[in-house]
């Protein structure tokens, strides 16, 4: 009897173990949907006054909403360096915003978080945007293209090289260009002309460039783009199946390795722009056809998480959606509703949009869902980042992190699994728009934002979030001694070369 009682007693710390922070858990599928350009108030569930996202509120619904989630850059390239090398990317030269044929910017051989999981046993894939440079640069389009994906941890992938509104216009699987046709060679450059295509199909309403994009654009489908490009004409992708082909990808994905462990990163394209909705979902939002691609976007998710429910994977996936950066109403490219545009607010009533050091460049929506996990319902106001993805990934799958690997990546796992912490499990994060300077200091409620120059009291702004999220009244004024600690802070965390402990 005794012996018995002990058993018992074995068994019910070890399933106590099973859910605490240092032990590894079963280990679930790990579904990340990264999209792009969604604020904080463009979904339902945030506070979205006009779009309707019924499939992200039901992961809202059945998982937990986080209110102080973000992305570490307020643009695209930053972000997906530090969400996949756990390293904040202003540190590394040359991780501003890509060009399309950009050299790869994570060496090989970097511990990324596909990396990271399939050394745990997990199958690993990518669908959708990539942006983060391929080859040796610049890009060679026209034979196998490596580094990239597969050597940064991917098993497989399917991606757009960069933009929707930047040059290639192709997919890419794996090393080479979908549908490549050697007798119509890719020619791509950034730099001089190599010439344009103002023809194209009518998408029904023309798009046009407004202003000056800093480059002088090609035009595709009948779509100005940055960069030029000639050939590959039977590559191009057709703008309006975009979201179509990346999601029949996804679940494709889903359905072959049902077996698991997995990991997706789904990075969709939407709502990037040019933003060229399919028919189905033009006129849907009264937004424009900016609305129209998040009822697109919103449907993308839908699939996934039905092919999940129709595999009876749902039980054991992590799913997480997020955005890489906040939301923007844009006018370089004309789609002709423009006007309807700004009836969805982007980002609520946080100041800023995509781009910006303020709140509304960086704070995104995030939403995670885990059934018997994490808490359903459930609203969390941890501080959480896209950067901490690395080190969370070997917590969860119970996998030491070299002290090398992800220097900025904190374990954020209790808060996603709303566990009781006595202190929160990331204390400070340094945020960036699109290269090494200026930057942003978040250390609790504060922020502290460099305006440049000499790194005097009147090159900073400093805001209390905690009764000023909209960030109206700047304190650096009137708080100098704060501004200090601040700024010094900062400037260590820049000397050191990593913030995690």
């Amino acid at each position: 009897m005794k012996r018995s009682l002990l058993f018992c007693g074995a068994l019910s710390l070890l399933a106590l173990s099973a859910f605490s922070a240092e032990a590894p858990r079963t280990r679930p599928n790990i579904l990340y949907i990264l999209s792009d350009d969604v604020g904080y108030g463009d979904v339902g569930c945030y506070g979205a006054t006009h779009v309707r996202t019924p499939h992200l509120d039901r992961l809202a619904k059945e998982g937990t909403r986080f209110t102080d989630a973000h992305s570490t850059g307020s643009v695209c390239t930053p972000t997906r360096f530090a969400l996949l090398t756990g390293r904040y990317a202003w540190r590394q030269p040359g991780t501003g915003i890509a060009a399309g044929n950009a050299a790869a910017l994570i060496k090989p051989g970097t511990l990324t978080v596909p990396a990271l999981l399939r050394q745990a046993g997990y199958s690993t894939g990518l669908v959708g945007k990539w942006h983060l440079g391929l080859g040796d640069g610049p890009t060679d389009f026209n034979g196998e293209i490596r580094p990239g994906p597969l050597e940064l941890g991917f098993d497989s992938a399917f991606f757009i090289p960069a933009t929707g509104d930047r040059v290639p216009c192709v997919f890419v699987e794996n090393h080479r260009v979908v549908g490549y046709d050697a007798a119509d060679p890719i020619r791509v450059s950034y730099g001089p002309r190599i010439g344009d295509e103002p023809t194209g199909r009518d998408l029904g309403t023309t798009l046009k460039i407004k202003g000056d994009s800093g480059h002088s654009d090609s035009v595709i489908n009948g779509i100005p783009r940055i960069g030029f490009m000639t050939g590959g004409k039977a590559a191009r992708w057709v703008d309006e199946d975009i979201a179509d082909t990346l999601t029949a990808r996804a679940v494709k994905f889903i359905e072959e390795h049902r077996d698991g462990p997995f990991f997706l990163l789904l990075a969709t394209h939407d709502i990037h722009e040019p933003m060229v909705p399919h028919p189905r979902f033009r006129g849907t939002s009264e937004c424009g056809w900016r609305g129209d691609v998040i009822h697109q976007l919103d449907w993308t998710v839908g699939q996934v998480l039905a092919t999940l429910d129709r595999l009876k994977l749902t039980e054991n996936t992590l799913v997480i959606f997020t955005s890489d950066n906040g939301g923007a109403i844009k006018s370089t490219y004309d789609d002709g509703t423009n006007a309807l545009h700004g009836r969805q607010s982007p980002n609520g009533a946080l100041r800023g949009i995509k781009g910006s050091l303020y709140e509304g460049g960086h704070r995104v929506p995030f939403l995670a869902r885990w059934p018997g996990h994490i808490a359903a319902g459930a609203t969390s106001a941890q501080l959480i980042a896209h950067v901490d993805t690395l080190a969370t990934c070997a917590a969860l799958t119970g996998q030491p992190l070299p002290a090398e690997a992800g220097p900025d990546s904190f374990n954020v796992l209790p808060a996603l699994l709303g566990e009781k912490m006595a202190t929160p499990p990331r204390d400070q994060l340094v945020l960036q728009n699109n290269g090494p300077a200026p930057l942003a200091l978040r250390q609790g409620g504060w922020v502290l934002l460099e305006k440049g120059g000499r790194r005097t009291a009147a090159d900073y702004e400093l805001y209390n979030l905690t009764d000023d999220l909209a960030q109206k009244n700047d304190r650096a004024a009137q708080e100098p001694a704060r501004v200090q600690e601040l700024s010094a802070l900062l400037k260590k965390l820049r000397e050191d070369g990593r913030s995690r402990p």
